[in-house]
């Protein structure tokens, strides 16, 4: 399975990042194709690629904050959830993917 996502949270500093190691911790020990793009306070890393998007199964984002670019996943199976929520359950939510 191919995930991608977007991490970003209000102050885009700690959860941005934790979200993004929680997303692709979880997506490799399933041994999911992970990539994560990160929207902190210096701006966007590791931006998904067109491919990366368009072959992805699923895309998750955070929904803390407005993600830049959102138009980028239109007609892609969205998951929208809170960064906590992300970093907490990363494990749990890569099990219900596998099962959707």
């Amino acid at each position: 399975m191919k995930i991608v996502g977007v991490t970003s949270c209000p102050s885009g500093v700690a959860h941005t990042y934790m979200a993004a190691e929680a997303l692709q911790n979880a997506g490799e020990e399933k041994g999911y194709e992970v990539h994560i793009e990160t929207q902190g306070a210096g701006g966007a890393d590791n931006t998904l690629t067109v491919e990366q998007i368009a072959d992805a199964d699923y895309v998750v984002l955070t929904n803390d904050t407005s993600i830049r670019g959102i138009q980028r996943f239109k007609g892609k199976k969205v998951i929208e959830l809170s960064s906590t929520v992300i970093i907490e359950k990363s494990g749990a939510l890569m099990n219900k993917l596998a099962k959707m």
